[in-house]
């Protein structure tokens, strides 16, 4: 039985799959894309996920995409180490917290995240260049219409995407107290933890761990979290953006391509 993951390394959607990989003990080829080359634009990676971003989940001959999707699909098909409940009433409410995840905080993480570093990857571009890129892209490409190549989002797009965030973090707040925690289905570590843990690890990277300060209950989730050691795996060196682009002259890269997650 063969797993090939096909992910960048700093991606929030492939962090969270390998979170569930390592968590669940499955053995997997952990296959980086570079994003540098492009290559998952790439007819090769288009004709695996024709929507030109990663994480892609490739399970003998059958081609699994959509990083929820991915770690639902991993859960069901691995019964080892469970990280959904059995009871279908818990299930309902650990699904609405994936929901939740996807809908909000997922990608409202792209507009600092792009705001602070991954537009520097447009420096170097022309118009052209950039335009080209916008346009090429098969799914995201209203996403990059909304920010300049200068620039990158506007002040009102920022807003809203913090905002949006300070919104998720007060819900996860209410939600391990209600539930009485250490994790966002109580005593139960679930898919649920492992989809919001890497957007709240790429805040901390960008400096925005303000967010939580006043919320104890997520600053001991996290903090648990971080001690498992699927987390210390699924973090090898250069998986943050600070690891990446602080101090580093992007200047021969004028063809580089940012990050894209599903």
């Amino acid at each position: 039985m063969m797993l090939k993951l096909y992910n960048f390394p700093q991606s929030t959607c492939s962090q969270k799959v390998r979170l569930v990989l390592w968590e669940k003990g499955i053995e997997f080829i952990d296959r980086p894309v570079d994003s540098t080359k492009r290559e998952h634009l790439s007819d090769w990676y288009l004709k695996l996920n024709p929507h030109g971003v990663v994480p892609t989940l490739v399970h003998n001959d059958s081609v699994i995409i959509d990083s929820s999707v991915i770690i639902e699909y991993l859960d069901e098909v691995f019964t080892d180490n469970p990280l959904t409940p059995s009871d279908p009433v818990k299930r309902a409410k650990m699904r609405k917290w994936l929901r939740y995840f996807e809908e909000v905080p997922t990608p409202a993480v792209r507009v600092p995240s792009f705001n602070q570093y991954l537009s520097k990857r447009f420096d170097k571009m022309t118009e052209e260049q950039f335009k080209d890129f916008t346009n090429n892209h098969p799914i995201r490409r209203q996403f990059y219409k909304k920010m300049t190549k200068e620039a990158g989002f506007d002040s009102k797009e920022t807003d809203a995407a913090m905002d949006r965030m300070q919104q998720s973090i007060d819900f996860m707040e209410q939600g391990i107290e209600k539930s009485g925690g250490p994790w966002l289905m109580g005593g139960f570590l679930s898919l649920a933890d492992y989809c919001i843990l890497p957007v709240i690890d790429r805040m901390q990277d960008l400096g925005h761990s303000m967010l939580w300060a006043q919320s104890p209950k997520v600053s001991a989730w996290y903090e648990c979290l971080k001690q498992r050691s699927a987390y210390g795996k699924t973090y090898y060196q250069r998986t943050r953006l600070t690891e990446i682009y602080d101090g580093v002259d992007l200047s021969g890269e004028p063809n580089s391509a940012p990050l894209a997650n599903d």
